[in-house]
């Protein structure tokens, strides 16, 4: 008999009459975090916060005479073998299209992808713990970072940053669900267990499936090669991420899969998935450095808005409270955003300054000139945790 958080109940009866053991597979995983690498931040918990920076930074660097003295929990996190399915070789097309169609990657994982992921109940660990709110933009950028390293040549090889930040991820998903896990505010009966290996995988199919449909329609091109290996990035990123192979998804079409069962599993956005949602779309001019008031309102209202409700549909909207588009007002927004594109490319070309899409990318994304860096949140909520 299935542990069904009562949040789930009805969404979990419509997800059975779909596929049932994938409902039953989904709502399963609810309950479930990350075993292995709960146990290794739990460990990690009884040691300095220097310290514990000091053995993970060990362990992504393979500096054994320092891991050797870290706790049993955290080497067996660092001497899992990769997956047998992994071709390192299959991944260049995927990090191809990724470099060629980054500006629409980038638009369609905040308008759309964010905001499919966010209107589920993955919202409420984000908004207990204030990790949106205070420094969200920061967040973003550290998104866009991640995203920018995987798709990088070598990125996902174990000396890439891909890996790292893939990695990282894990450490501070742990963190995290241990803190929730502690705080009184948490109610498992409801919701089952806070960034549990559900959300993560249907994270994960958002990230892959969802993206690639989403930036197709601000005008991306992928070819079938590169679209499999868009999603075999993102598969193995998930995997460092602490996807377990139940939730994990072999291709596009499963990843589809992964992604329906779990939206009809999801109850109707909560007051805080609105929340969420919208201060997500209000965050997206000034990770892309856009700060005058005037210009974010307007970026906001005419241009950000109406391409997001064309994203993710009319009925998801609604719900989410976006401000009404007509179908006239979407499409404005969405040629306007493609002419843009264009006009920017015209300006490469004519002053010669190629490759500034790239350059975007790393402009919108999080950069420390120190190096990556191996701290985690120290307390529930982000405005009383130490910086990391």
């Amino acid at each position: 008999m299935l542990n069904v958080p009562q949040a789930y109940v009805k969404g979990y009866a419509s997800a059975q009459a779909i596929d049932r053991e994938a409902a039953d597979t989904y709502i399963r995983h609810t309950t479930i975090g990350d075993p292995l690498m709960d146990a290794a931040v739990a460990d990690l918990a009884l040691v300095p916060r220097e310290q514990s920076a000091r053995f993970i930074e060990a362990g992504m660097n393979q500096k054994e005479d320092i891991l050797r003295d870290a706790p049993q929990s955290l080497r067996k996190v660092f001497a899992e073998p990769e997956p047998s399915w992994l071709d390192h070789e299959a991944l260049r097309p995927g990090v191809h299209a990724f470099q060629a169609n980054v500006v629409n990657i980038f638009a369609a994982f905040v308008a759309g992808t964010l905001i499919d992921g966010f209107s589920t109940l993955i919202s409420e660990s984000f908004t207990q713990t204030g990790r949106i709110f205070d420094d969200g933009v920061k967040r973003l950028r550290q998104n866009n970072r991640h995203q920018v390293e995987i798709f990088w040549p070598g990125g996902l090889q174990r000396y890439g940053d891909g890996w790292k930040l893939s990695v990282r991820i894990r450490f501070v998903h742990a963190q995290i669900r241990r803190l929730l896990s502690q705080s009184p505010e948490w109610d498992f009966t409801a919701y089952g267990t806070p960034i549990s290996a559900a959300h993560m995988g249907y994270s994960l199919a958002c990230f892959s499936a969802r993206t690639l449909k989403h930036s197709q329609t601000l005008g991306a091109v992928y070819s079938e090669q590169e679209r499999e290996s868009f999603c075999a990035v993102w598969r193995y990123a998930g995997h460092l991420m602490g996807v377990p192979d139940a939730m994990l998804y072999t291709d596009e079409q499963d990843a589809q899969r992964h992604y329906t069962i779990g939206s009809t599993c999801e109850p109707e956005p909560t007051d805080n998935a609105i929340l969420m949602a919208n201060a997500l779309i209000n965050s997206a001019p000034l990770v892309a450095g856009i700060t005058d008031p005037a210009k974010r309102a307007n970026l906001v209202k005419n241009t950000i808005y109406p391409i997001s409700r064309l994203l993710v549909g009319n009925d998801l909207a609604d719900k989410l409270k976006l401000p009404k588009s007509n179908l006239l007002k979407m499409r404005v927004a969405l040629l306007q955003f493609r002419g843009n594109k264009v006009i920017g490319r015209l300006l490469e070309w004519v002053t010669g300054t190629g490759g500034s899409s790239l350059v975007t990318a790393f402009g919108a994304s999080l950069y420390d000139n120190a190096g990556l860096r191996y701290d985690m949140p120290d307390h529930v909520h982000a405005e009383q945790s130490s910086d990391w």
